[in-house]
């Protein structure tokens, strides 16, 4: 089932910080995770992913280092202890904004 856009706004920043919380990831394996974990609800082009990236750096939420992988050099982004706390913050405002969702979803019908 797809999932309309307008819903997934929003949610690539806790989503990477997350990811990159667990483990230092280069571009194109963040966004082959992310589709993997979320059964490509979530998915990303690179177009998309690098400005979030470049912006999350900017914001000194993550840094970047060089690295050889496979005969290559890439690029990985790690979290940075301003993003370990950034990334607490978002989770309770996730947390609160799903559990309100929820509770209008899950709750009693209405007649009109």
């Amino acid at each position: 089932m797809k999932v309309d856009k307008e819903l997934s706004k929003g949610s690539h920043e806790i989503i990477i910080l997350k990811m990159l919380s667990r483990k230092d990831m280069y571009g194109y394996q963040l966004i082959q995770e992310m589709e993997m974990l979320t059964d490509g609800v979530f998915s990303m082009s690179q177009g998309s992913l690098y400005p979030l990236l470049h912006l999350l750096e900017k914001r000194k939420l993550i840094d970047s280092y060089e690295k050889m992988c496979e005969g290559r050099k890439r690029r990985y982004y790690r979290l940075t202890n301003e993003g370990k706390a950034a990334l607490l913050v978002k989770e309770k405002e996730w947390d609160k904004f799903t559990k309100a969702v929820r509770r209008v979803l899950e709750g009693p019908a209405y007649e009109v």
